[in-house]
């Protein structure tokens, strides 16, 4: 777990250091819809890493972006099965990121979402 917190903070640290703005963090989807609730103009973007402990975790995406479709999804996870694949990009998702991947790819990615 503290593995993957390092990882969390060096992603961040990266993506503001490039420019890009890190409106917050959150450690579940819940706390991520309700942090998206109080803001007044939402982001472009939202990178989740995903957590397929939760056994609800497709269907609370789902919400997120049923709830949120201006929202441009991009996955983060270490789990890169075709099952997987195929199942974040029925729900909407624009992108998908293997956790490892450098800064320049993450920035690739939310540009391409960003811009179209």
């Amino acid at each position: 777990m503290v593995q993957h917190n390092i990882i969390k903070v060096r992603i961040d640290n990266e993506l503001s250091a490039s420019g890009m703005g890190v409106l917050f963090r959150s450690e579940n989807i819940e706390d991520g819809l309700s942090k998206l609730s109080t803001l007044k103009q939402l982001p472009k973007a939202c990178i989740i890493d995903l957590n397929f402990h939760d056994k609800n975790v497709l269907a609370r995406l789902q919400e997120l972006k049923t709830k949120y479709t201006a929202i441009k999804l991009i996955a983060h996870t270490d789990i890169d099965t075709e099952k997987t694949i195929r199942g974040i990009l029925k729900i909407g998702f624009e992108s998908f990121l293997l956790v490892g991947s450098d800064r320049s790819v993450f920035i690739k990615a939310i540009e391409k979402v960003r811009n179209g």
